[in-house]
């Protein structure tokens, strides 16, 4: 790891970009060009004193999941990640359609929707990147590791992320996770990471084995969802979903009508979004 030439990186692009680059208000008496490092850290979602250790030139390597979120919250291109990744001494991620850069044209929709829940999932069902609001009405789905990265994995094998949503709701999403799973076998084919997942799931989840045998294929995506907050209560909100054809990405976006005491919750929620953070991440991507 070069940790000057890090440092220095991660400088210069902090200070190219500006607040509304990234959807934050300018402010006033900046005294900093760009943005700020605990801007940075919150859009990356790890610690400000983490961020300014990296800077300094005194921090330890990051790891791949640190820098993939530097490089949203950076508004990196995808020479600028690759450099990112070498310069911490890490391989760069390979380029594929099924990527996890999230694009430029993404985020900028996703900086405009600070204040409502929104937030990018990649076509293996990992959440990428989330507004502030999204973490607080669905919880911090971005800092899980390995096989548990992907929403239906967490489904099948932790009980707390079912906790999101009403239990007689949990059959049918359980039946639209195994038909994504089949859906991403298929694509990306026998060896491929969805394809471990899938095998892993086999060996631990017997709902998951009955679901797979019955070969359920096409997902039925319905709008209209029921969310369970343990601060707000029942929220009957309506997801739209945006499409990448490029990195095979889908945005989530949810609403509520108004007039509703949903439309009521979510914006306050939005309004402000540290007084309603879940204690425990759970799952919405059904």
């Amino acid at each position: 790891m070069d940790q000057r030439q890090l440092a220095d990186f991660l400088r210069t692009r902090r200070e190219a970009l500006r607040p509304e680059d990234v959807g934050l208000p300018a402010g006033q008496r900046r005294r900093t060009a760009g943005l700020r490092r605990e801007e940075v850290a919150s859009l990356a979602v790890i610690s400000t004193d983490y961020y300014c250790r990296m800077e300094q030139q005194r921090g330890p390597q990051p790891s791949v999941e640190v820098l993939g979120s530097l490089a949203r919250a950076l508004r990196l291109s995808l020479d600028e990640r690759d450099h990112l990744f070498r310069l911490a001494g890490h391989n760069a991620p390979a380029r594929t359609l099924v990527g996890e850069q999230v694009s430029q044209a993404t985020m900028r929709i996703l900086d405009r929707l600070a204040d409502t829940p929104a937030q990018v999932m990649s076509a293996l069902g990992d959440t990428l990147v989330q507004t502030p609001a999204a973490r607080a009405l669905l919880g911090d789905q971005t800092s899980f590791e390995g096989h548990a990265r992907c929403v239906a994995y967490r489904w099948f094998t932790d009980d707390t992320s079912r906790e999101l949503y009403p239990a007689e709701d949990h059959p049918a999403i359980g039946r639209n996770y195994v038909a994504a799973a089949r859906m991403g076998y298929a694509r990306d084919g026998a060896g491929s990471r969805a394809a471990e997942i899938v095998d892993d799931l086999l060996e631990r989840s017997a709902e998951f084995s009955e679901l797979w045998k019955l070969h359920i294929v096409g997902m039925a995506h319905e709008n209209e969802k029921r969310l369970l907050h343990p601060k707000l209560g029942l929220l009957e909100v309506q997801c739209q979903i945006l499409h990448d054809p490029t990195q095979l990405h889908t945005m989530l976006v949810f609403t509520a009508e108004p007039g509703t005491s949903s439309h009521a919750k979510l914006a306050a929620l939005g309004a402000d979004p540290q007084s309603y953070l879940r204690d425990v991440p759970v799952d919405a991507h059904a």
